[in-house]
């Protein structure tokens, strides 16, 4: 039976509010009810109690808004034991909910995607896993020339009576649209987005930097994976880029693997837009956690090799990154705190996608999405709404 009660006592506690040497948080019926210093702290009896030292931190459970798959599963797999085996995945590396992520694909591919994804998240959900908060629709309205690993011949002009159909078959639960606004009807496209109070994300996009102010005018607020998919900085053509470091309204998605953006870039992005509108991602696909192989991805054979996912002629397809690590490479990265850290990879997501209320911080009354970290922030606990869902650490529980 699940765990209905549990008290974390003794460590450092990453709140809402800065944080708590030698603290502790009460967990009941899947909520945070109270935190406070442990030398306060009494316990009925009737709970599990978790005593820890000051070498632990207990930070909010991770948010990835952009993963395609992890553990042999994908979204366009389109079935709900794929969602599962995702969401079961996840909290192995600390992510206590996320946004499945569809590719480009054929208009019937992406409607079976998007329906079962919404499915799920409406009638098959578990508490003690990963919770799928909505779906983070990548394509197929985007630009040819920047495909990157989606493929093109799928590709499609932004057609809103058509996203209307896939969204209402996803029982309106895409959250995210990554689109290139440049391309015929694509400002009209992040119009209507942001009317329906959907994320408009510059993505996989050949856009100029007049297009990005034009786009963010209408409501973008967001950049899918920054440097990736999408025309570079020059010093006569910010391009995407460059608009998406110089205008302050936009969030931006940051693959931080040291592969597809290396750790100085990676510095120089945190020194532009700082940790408050930077937003850590996976990207993940299906190969994440399993070993070297062939792979598919939207209907492409994927080779994995030494950390790395690749199409035939050599374009990145995709990362086998985990939060966790892309979390501590933040930190070693650019030398930020933990605080920042948590901000990039929790509080971020959470605000965009209007879920602050419950998720991406530790504060009484939200859900009780945590992780535990030891020294070397590895993690030795998940919890997921308030039921422990991964453990690597013997006799802790």
């Amino acid at each position: 039976m699940p765990i209905k009660s549990i008290t974390i006592e003794n460590l450092n506690i990453y709140t809402e509010n800065g944080r708590k040497d030698s603290g502790y948080i009460k967990i009941e019926d899947g909520k945070i009810v109270a935190i406070g210093d442990w030398t306060t702290v009494t316990n009925s009896g009737d709970e599990t109690v978790i005593s820890l030292t000051n070498d632990f931190h207990l930070i909010p459970g991770m948010i990835d808004i952009h993963i395609h798959g992890a553990d042999g599963a994908d979204t366009m797999d389109s079935t709900s034991s794929a969602i599962e085996r995702i969401c079961k995945a996840l909290p192995k590396e600390g992510t206590t909910s996320f946004l499945p992520t569809t590719i480009t694909q054929e208009s019937s591919s992406i409607e079976k995607a998007v329906e079962t994804t919404g499915n799920y998240i409406n009638d098959r959900q578990k508490s003690g896993q990963a919770e799928p908060l909505g779906i983070h629709l990548e394509g197929p309205f985007i630009s040819a020339k920047q495909a990157g690993a989606q493929p093109p011949k799928h590709i499609k002009e932004p057609d809103i009576e058509l996203f209307k159909q896939w969204n209402e078959l996803s029982n309106n639960h895409i959250k995210v649209v990554t689109h290139a606004p440049e391309i015929h009807g694509g400002l009209e496209f992040a119009h209507y987005l942001h009317e329906q109070q959907i994320i408009s994300s510059i993505g996989h996009s050949d856009a100029k930097y007049d297009d990005i102010k034009n786009t963010v005018k209408e409501g973008s607020t967001h950049v899918t994976h920054l440097f990736n998919g999408m025309r570079g900085i020059h010093h006569r053509e910010p391009g995407v880029a460059g608009g998406a470091l110089l205008r302050p309204e936009l969030f931006t998605e940051v693959i931080v693997d040291g592969i597809h953006v290396c750790s100085d870039m990676v510095d120089f992005v945190y020194q532009q837009k700082t940790a408050d509108k930077m937003i850590l991602i996976t990207d993940a696909m299906r190969a994440k956690g399993l070993k070297d192989g062939k792979y598919d991805l939207g209907g492409q054979e994927v080779t994995v090799e030494d950390g790395k996912a690749y199409l035939s002629d050599g374009t990145l397809a995709g990362s086998l990154l985990k939060m966790i690590d892309g979390f501590k490479n933040l930190i070693s990265f650019t030398g930020c705190s933990i605080e920042e850290a948590i901000k990039m990879a929790s509080t971020n997501p959470a605000k965009q996608l209007n879920v602050f209320d419950r998720k991406g911080s530790i504060s009484e009354g939200k859900d009780a999405d945590l992780v535990i970290l030891d020294q070397n922030l590895d993690i030795m606990l998940t919890i997921c709404r308030g039921e422990i869902a991964y453990q690597n650490m013997e006799g802790l529980v």
